[in-house]
């Protein structure tokens, strides 16, 4: 976790990426939106597969209570899908290391957008100047 946080902090995400190991009945956020990243055991190296397959059936559980967050997991799990208990919307086919994996893909809905005024931060270090009419 420590070399996570440092890679956060050199790409300027500190504070605004958060890192967190727990039990997955503990997951939840006070945020209504966001996106969730992780790279559970996949059964085939570390953990016995009925221990895996019980870990993925409690994350489809979990997750569903985060129904306006986006995540994402890495797995070589085959029957991921089905132990989650939900489609992906979007697979891809990746290797870590020598193992195949898949990162799931799974889209909650967009956050509404919130206008920016002229003067107000959009990120830091950065601020819209002022708003001209359109271009005739």
């Amino acid at each position: 976790m420590s070399l996570a946080r440092y890679h956060a902090g050199q790409a300027g995400l500190e504070g605004v990426v958060t890192f967190q190991e727990r039990p997955v009945s503990q997951l939840g956020s006070r945020h209504r939106y966001g996106c969730l990243v992780c790279n559970p055991p996949y059964g085939v190296r570390l953990e016995d597969a009925s221990r895996v397959e019980r870990l993925y059936r409690e994350m489809g559980g979990v997750f569903g209570r985060l129904d306006t967050w986006s995540y994402y997991i890495l797995t070589a799990h085959p029957e991921f899908e089905m132990l989650f208990g939900r489609r992906a919307d979007k697979k891809r086919k990746l290797y870590n290391g020598r193992i195949q994996c898949n990162l799931y893909q799974y889209f909650g809905p967009r956050p509404p957008r919130r206008g920016i005024l002229p003067g107000e931060s959009l990120a830091p270090g950065l601020r819209m100047g002022p708003v001209a009419g359109p271009l005739r």
